[in-house]
């Protein structure tokens, strides 16, 4: 170990003193670069976010394509690059369960068979994706070196809230054995103004922050996070896009989304 390595047993101490308990269903975002260095390496994260949950916990995390032009293979396709080396090592170990479609997670636990099942979702973050089923579970999310521009359960918030904007995506699937393209619309823009969660639910006590490794990291009620989105998007169902003047080429999207 280097002089500033934190053991396996420091990390799950960590973990313990953050609020994550056995039996919990834990949907985790990361970004290792925050975290590291620790014994194991990503590896060893994941081997330490398990031992804390324990055998009756289920750790999820994203596990979604990176490619809207190839069709997804759950036995072959790595994460999206975005998501971090941690989720992209984590779908390929033994015992982990992975979504059949695209916008995929990837489980292990008691509870990832009802997780990651199911027919492709569009948009991906309807309350019936496996993202949406962490909440009906009353899971948590976990943040480990990101910040809520990272949590996706915000966007089950904005399709159970309806915000008006949507954006066109498209998505490749095979159909027959032949890469066919779906188009759909998503509520999606640059996500950044997802950190305004942060004081909505420090204000409220409902997020606990520590350290994770050398990272900061958040845990949070996935439920509280639907709640506490969906009463701000009740009052302003745009207070997540930037406003024109910011010139946000993602947000200004979203807008002329609500325009046609």
């Amino acid at each position: 170990m280097t002089a500033n390595e934190l053991s396996a047993a420091q990390v799950v101490a960590q973990l313990r003193a953050l609020g994550v308990v056995e039996g919990n269903i834990l949907l985790v975002h990361t970004s290792f670069r925050a975290i590291r260095p620790i014994e194991g390496g990503p590896a060893g994260l994941i081997a330490a976010l398990r031992q804390a949950l324990g055998a009756t916990g289920t750790l999820v995390m994203p596990s979604w394509t990176g490619s809207d032009e190839e069709a997804f293979d759950a036995a072959t396709t790595p994460a999206s690059p975005d998501l971090g080396v941690v989720a992209d090592t984590f779908w390929r170990l033994p015992g982990v369960t992975r979504s059949e479609h695209c916008f995929a997670l990837a489980a292990i636990g008691p509870a990832a068979p009802r997780i990651v099942s199911g027919p492709l979702p569009l948009p991906p973050h309807v309350p019936e994706s496996p993202v949406g089923r962490v909440r009906d579970l009353d899971g948590k999310v976990l943040l480990i070196g990101v910040n809520h521009d990272a949590d996706t359960m915000i966007h089950v918030a904005e399709l159970l809230a309806n915000v008006p904007y949507r954006v066109p995506k498209h998505i490749t699937v095979l159909k027959d054995g032949r890469p066919t393209r779906i188009d759909y619309h998503e509520n999606d823009h640059c996500c950044q103004r997802f950190n305004l969660a942060n004081d909505w639910l420090r204000s409220r006590g409902l997020q606990s922050e520590g350290p994770i490794g050398h990272a900061p990291a958040r845990l949070i009620r996935a439920r509280d996070i639907v709640d506490v989105v969906l009463d701000q998007l009740r009052r302003d169902p745009l207070v997540f896009l930037h406003a024109p003047d910011a010139r946000c080429a993602e947000c200004n999207d979203a807008r002329r989304g609500i325009e046609a």
